[in-house]
């Protein structure tokens, strides 16, 4: 699983969706990438229903270690870290969510607003790019079988 969560951690620090996507290059805006691509990562895999089901809670817990270890390293002391971690993991759900419904919607536009850029985009070409990014993101990795995407192969964003 450690391929497959370093990839996704390297697609959601990609420079485009900083550059010309225009989201925050922060810890706050790496953690939303991260997030979401985790997100459709996870939904990929979760439609794949019992055959992924491990490999969804491992990929789970690889990013709750990671959020742990990040929160450590900024100097979060231990008497706080589990509820930014909860707090993390309800951000993570909240994404889930938001992006299970715009699969059934086809719209991207809202939770992009929402979660990303937290209903405070620096213009409308931003949303754009970065909706039409995850779009075609989602749909490719729609089309790679399961097992190459465990494997860590995920496609670009």
């Amino acid at each position: 699983m450690d391929a497959l969560y370093g990839a996704v951690v390297a697609a959601g620090r990609d420079k485009e969706w900083y550059l010309r996507g225009g989201v925050p290059d922060t810890v706050d805006g790496r953690f939303d990438m991260i997030a979401a691509v985790l997100a459709l990562v996870l939904l990929r895999l979760e439609a794949e229903g019992e055959a992924c089901r491990d490999a969804t809670v491992l990929l789970a817990e690889k990013f709750i270690d990671d959020m742990n270890g990040n929160l450590r390293q900024i100097g979060i002391g231990d008497l706080v870290v589990g509820k930014h971690v909860t707090r993390m993991m309800g951000a993570l759900g909240g994404r889930l969510g938001a992006f299970r419904e715009s699969a059934a919607d086809g719209d991207l536009r809202t939770p992009v607003r929402r979660n990303i850029f937290r209903e405070n985009p620096p213009s409308e070409e931003a949303v754009d790019f970065v909706v039409e990014r995850l779009a075609k993101f989602r749909e490719r990795l729609n089309a790679i079988d399961s097992d190459v995407l465990i494997a860590g192969e995920l496609p670009g964003p």
